[in-house]
């Protein structure tokens, strides 16, 4: 996320969300056991690897198909192996001339002359290409990954692999990122927000936990809310979240209240909040307060690039 929001902070406007159709089921597993083998000799080792990539899967009927491509999901194995397939991609991108391995000279140098450059940013089988030039630029460098993917067994999906222009902004891993307008001036910056789609995921979860057994106490439901709002507070701080934060404090307290309300039919509000907010407005119950998602401050990331410090100490 902030790698892309620096590169679209600059000249590399265009970008290439790609999707791979199926990656886990159609890795071929020749050209997968072909870069295992380029890092690793022991024989031992491959013939587990090939054993893990040909057990086969249990359908829901209790019959075993045979596997012939893909790493079936559920194995250990499964992250890795697609990790070692999709590095294809990241190589291909690192070695070429527009890629980050060309210096500033070079990157001007190609501009000038009308030739794209680009950074890719992947993580597992989610990717996007950040590209500086034209549109046109990012067709034909879609249409390269595409034939380098192919060599893996891979394709991309046509209906999701987008091109869009930072202004139309795009989602990427739960983040909303696009280039608009600062509030009160004629600047424009790049912005993050949580997805919509990352926010109805998370008030789908407030809901599913608020409608369970209402015999239960309010502690017990608390204490499944406040891990799920404290978890995606966390992950969706360093970014423009403060409206969503506030908006998912309002949509749980209404939640939360509600249930209340249907453990204790005919309930007046005087009585609600001196039994379960404790005369105040806040459900709590005993030690147990429902985390409140508003009042986590939001932070920024600073880009780093590859500079990332280690968190061990040097050992003379």
């Amino acid at each position: 996320m902030t790698e892309i929001r620096h590169f679209t902070s600059r000249s590399y406007e265009w970008v290439v969300e790609g999707d791979i159709k199926a990656c886990f089921d159609e890795i071929s597993h020749s050209a997968l056991m072909g870069r295992v083998r380029a890092r690793v000799g022991d024989k031992r080792v491959l013939a587990l690897v090939k054993a893990f990539l040909k057990a086969g899967i249990l359908d829901e009927d209790r019959v075993l198909r045979r596997t012939d491509a893909g790493t079936p999901q559920g194995s250990i194995l499964s992250p890795l192996l697609s990790n070692v397939a999709l590095s294809v991609l990241d190589e291909y991108i690192a070695q070429a001339s527009g890629g980050p391995g060309a210096s500033r000279n070079d990157r001007l140098t190609r501009r000038r002359h009308g030739l794209p450059n680009y950074r890719l940013t992947r993580y597992a089988d989610d990717w996007c290409l950040v590209v500086s030039g034209t549109r046109a630029d990012a067709e034909a460098l879609r249409d390269e990954i595409a034939g380098v993917l192919s060599a893996m067994g891979l394709r991309l999906s046509e209906d999701k692999t987008l091109i869009t222009h930072i202004d139309e902004g795009l989602d990427f891993l739960g983040w909303h990122i696009q280039r608009r307008r600062k509030r009160g001036t004629n600047r424009r910056y790049v912005y993050t927000y949580p997805s919509r789609k990352a926010l109805a995921a998370v008030i789908g979860k407030v809901k599913t936990r608020c409608r369970q057994n209402i015999n239960l106490p309010l502690e017990a439901l608390l204490r499944q809310l406040n891990p799920v709002l404290r978890g995606w507070t966390n992950h969706f701080q360093p970014g423009v979240s403060s409206i969503s934060f506030g908006y998912l404090r309002a949509f749980t307290w209404r939640q939360v209240i509600a249930w209340i309300r249907r453990k204790h039919p005919g309930i007046t509000w005087r009585e609600l909040r001196r039994r379960y907010c404790g005369n105040g407005w806040w459900p709590a119950d005993g030690d147990v307060i429902m985390f409140n998602p508003g009042k986590v401050r939001t932070t920024r990331y600073r880009y780093r690039g590859a500079k990332i410090p280690s968190p061990w100490p040097n050992v003379a």
